[in-house]
């Protein structure tokens, strides 16, 4: 049985950082302001304090829930009629991708789609792709498995900026992107044949759930986007999670997240493999991936060192797990080579 929300009145004592005072303690936290507008110092608010509560890593911080001092007066007239987050207190209009004409981009042949682990593959694998295929629109469709919000990842609004990201849709139960999407099926639909993307790279936002099984974590997602892509007869690479410096054995090589997407796979895909790991590569011959097209390629660590995008993964660095990294830059590398 689920528990219940854990809501605490507060106060906005800063803004940048975003801090909040709940019973007299100064805590860490986060809002949306797609949805609940801008904060300012003095606003009283109630905050979702459960994660924090919980000493989560990646989501170690109250999230606004709702602003009371000025976020009660609703965001005017809509001309949407459909709900995302519904029969939730967030239930909120969009204007789905799938309902959109097709644009003056729509190609006659399907992208490649890239299905990532979890959202840290994400830069590493549009720079690669950006290094390989010079002004190839690339897109991403973030998915469940992670963070909800699309305005909450700081990679994707640099790498948007950047330009090695020609846009952003959110895939129900994500929310909040350049486009919404009710479903992945629609969300990748839609990237090929309304708004001419050359290639997708489709995964989970920031963080991952997880429950220590086989099947309950976040990472099943890429399961999802695979056989969703799959079934609109698209090409499929999938990149791996891997890392040489995990202290959880389970994700030690070849993660258990990976192996399991493997092998759950209803139809063949491609999967990157970065040279260099004769271990990684002997561990996914004898895994599932045996009945899968394995793609190696060397991954060019030095140069993605030098691009100034992100290259930490839950507190390690590049260079104390390059592995991590080398997975998704092979995987972008070879995105049009599946």
């Amino acid at each position: 049985m689920s528990g219940r929300l854990e809501l605490r009145r507060g106060v906005v004592v800063s803004v940048e950082p975003l801090l909040v005072e709940v019973g007299g303690k100064r805590r860490p936290a986060w809002a949306d302001t797609v949805l609940l507008g801008e904060m300012r110092e003095g606003d009283e608010v109630v905050v979702n304090t459960a994660a924090l509560e919980l000493g989560l890593g990646s989501g170690g911080f109250d999230v606004v829930h709702v602003n009371l001092t000025r976020g009660l007066d609703g965001g005017g007239e809509r001309t949407e009629h459909v709900i995302k987050l519904n029969y939730t207190s967030l239930q909120h209009p969009v204007e789905p991708v799938e309902t959109k004409k097709a644009s003056v981009y729509e190609t006659d042949g399907l992208p490649p789609v890239l299905v990532l682990p979890l959202h840290g593959h994400l830069a590493p694998a549009a720079w690669a792709a950006a290094q390989f295929s010079p002004g190839l629109r690339v897109g991403y469709v973030q998915t469940g498995g992670g963070a909800l919000p699309g305005s909450y990842s700081r990679d994707v609004a640099e790498l948007r900026e950047r330009g090695l990201l020609c846009g952003h849709i959110t895939a129900a139960p994500a929310y909040g992107g350049e486009h919404d999407a009710l479903s992945t099926v629609g969300a990748l639909d839609a990237a090929a044949t309304r708004l001419g993307w050359e290639a997708i790279v489709v995964g989970p936002g920031p963080g991952i759930i997880g429950s220590d099984t086989e099947f309950g974590h976040g990472g099943i997602a890429a399961l999802e986007s695979a056989h969703a892509a799959l079934s609109l007869g698209m090409l499929v690479t999938i990149s791996p999670r891997l890392s040489s410096s995990d202290p959880r054995q389970r994700h030690l090589g070849l993660s258990h997240h990976t192996y399991t997407v493997l092998e759950l796979l209803l139809a063949p895909v491609s999967v990157a493999v970065p040279s260099g790991y004769p271990d990684v590569a002997s561990e996914l011959r004898e895994a599932p991936a045996e009945r899968h097209q394995l793609l190696e390629a060397p991954p060019d660590l030095d140069a993605y060192a030098a691009s100034g995008l992100p290259t930490t993964t839950m507190g390690r660095s590049l260079a104390e797990d390059p592995l991590f990294f080398a997975a998704p830059l092979v995987a972008g590398a070879l995105l049009l080579r599946a």
